[in-house]
């Protein structure tokens, strides 16, 4: 019995019995090459062009300053949110977003097996200008206008010109955008204990920068450069109580009043 039992498991020869290989004929392999085309035709059928996987949701991410709505975003998107998920083209969806007004970054990806998931970062004001039509125009720390309301937002400064003669004169070499723009850095540059408490920033020329606060200390800051150093300087500064501040020579900073 012994014998017999080791002849089965290693053959006559002594080698080690192979179970026998299962061979497919031409024609068994052509049934099951169209078989696995049909299966993955199916697939992509399903997934491409049918509705069992559509947008059936958008999922917006970011929207905490209430300015900004879902509607918006959807609104933005159009039809490229609509029909099979995996058709999105979510570079093109993100270019729609981008347009926005208010959406600063945007990042778009698909959440299978029903979501357009969207992620967007607002724009934040660092100033506000006052438009003709008595309306304030607000701009982030880049000098994008991105939105137009009857009040200036709480805790940024409202820019306006107040030229004298001589920057008048210079108008043709620094034009106005310009000093709206060096007052912009100005206010992009203020630390936010310092922005909570100004109220307006006025540029008398494009070395006569002053910013008034809260409490009605004038500070004087004179050109947009070194706006980063003179923040810190103003810092320094506040915790002396006084009606004016100038730091624009921040080398020699000064307090009166």
């Amino acid at each position: 019995m012994a014998d017999e039992d080791y002849e089965e498991e290693f053959g006559e020869d002594g080698d080690e019995a192979r179970p026998p290989r299962l061979r497919l004929s031409r024609r068994g392999m052509l049934v099951l090459a169209v078989l696995g085309a049909l299966v993955l035709g199916a697939l992509g059928w399903t997934v491409f062009f049918s509705s069992a996987l559509e947008v059936r949701r958008v999922a917006v991410q970011g929207l905490d300053s209430g300015k900004l709505s879902q509607d918006e975003v959807e609104k933005a998107l159009g039809s490229t949110a609509r029909g099979p998920l995996a058709r999105v083209d979510l570079d093109r969806a993100q270019q729609l977003v981008a347009k926005v007004p208010r959406v600063a970054r945007v990042e778009v990806w698909r959440g299978w097996p029903h979501t357009l998931q969207v992620k967007v970062t607002e724009r934040q004001p660092v100033a506000a200008i006052r438009a003709e039509d008595g309306r304030f125009v607000q701009v982030d720390a880049q000098g994008v206008e991105f939105a137009t309301e009857p009040q200036p937002p709480a805790g940024v400064p409202v820019v306006s010109l107040a030229l004298g003669q001589p920057a008048n004169d210079a108008l043709p070499v620094i034009d106005r955008p310009a000093l709206v723009r060096s007052a912009i850095t100005v206010a992009a540059g203020l630390p936010s204990e310092v922005a909570k408490q100004a109220g307006s920033l006025t540029v008398y020329s494009y070395d006569d920068i002053r910013l008034q606060l809260a409490s009605g200390a004038t500070v004087r800051w004179g050109s947009a450069e070194e706006t980063a150093r003179k923040a810190r300087v103003l810092t320094a500064l506040l915790g002396r109580k006084a009606s004016n501040y100038d730091v624009s020579a921040p080398d020699a900073p000064a307090v009166s009043g």
